[in-house]
């Protein structure tokens, strides 16, 4: 049977950001890293609005309805 990985459990990978050792609960960037990009891209956020979804009309309405 597969052993299972507890939550609580830390990691040891290479960070693949900047390749130093890292334990931390989950793989990504090491802590440092994490740290740098938050200060990095603080304050860029913007709001972005959607247009609203109109569905493609390959075919019209009904027309399987409208079939004699």
């Amino acid at each position: 049977m597969a052993e299972s990985v507890s939550e609580t459990e830390d990691l040891t990978f290479t960070c693949p950001r900047c390749e130093a050792q890292a334990v931390e609960a989950f793989y990504g960037p090491c802590s440092h890293c994490r740290a740098l990009l938050r200060e990095q891209y603080a304050g860029l956020e913007k709001d972005v609005e959607a247009e609203e979804y109109a569905p493609k009309m390959n075919v019209t309405p009904n027309a399987v309805a409208l079939k004699e």
